[in-house]
């Protein structure tokens, strides 16, 4: 008896890295792909992460805060490939929105994630040399905050 029960447990493969199926991490699984999954993305079984990961999703990792003109995408900062200038855009400009506006070339900037109180555009900090403080103003460059008071 003793050497069938070896036998049997060699041929028995090892599930040592298997994960356990239970109803907790199915049903958070459901959560995360009603989250993220839209009709552009689509699921693939990554092997080095072992986890399955959506691929394709419209949702930029870096946008800064939700397109005013679109409301489906975010302003984020580009870089032009022909003219390296770098300009504010929305990540949905493929599927029709046209929301950009230029940023300080020459300038150093610091980007914010808050949106300016008028139009909800981000606020951006830039200084022209490291001896010059800090300024504030919106990124758009229609905001009625940014025009000057004569």
């Amino acid at each position: 008896m003793k050497k069938s029960a070896s036998v049997l447990m060699e041929k028995m493969p090892k599930l040592r890295n298997s994960v356990r199926i239970t109803k907790r991490r199915v049903d958070l699984m459901r959560s995360e792909i009603k989250q993220y999954y839209d009709k552009n993305s689509y699921l693939s079984w990554s092997e080095s992460k072992k986890k399955y990961i959506i691929l394709g999703s419209n949702e930029p990792k870096n946008g800064l805060v939700i397109c005013p003109s679109c409301k489906i995408g975010k302003l984020m900062i580009i870089r032009s490939r022909k003219t390296k200038k770098r300009f504010i855009g929305c990540s949905n400009y493929y599927n029709g929105c046209r929301a950009s506006s230029p940023l300080l070339q020459k300038a150093m900037l610091g980007i914010t994630k808050t949106p300016c109180s008028q139009c909800a555009w981000p606020i951006i900090f830039f200084r022209y040399s490291r001896r010059q403080k800090w300024q504030r103003q919106c990124s758009n460059m229609n905001c009625q905050s940014r025009i000057s008071k004569d």
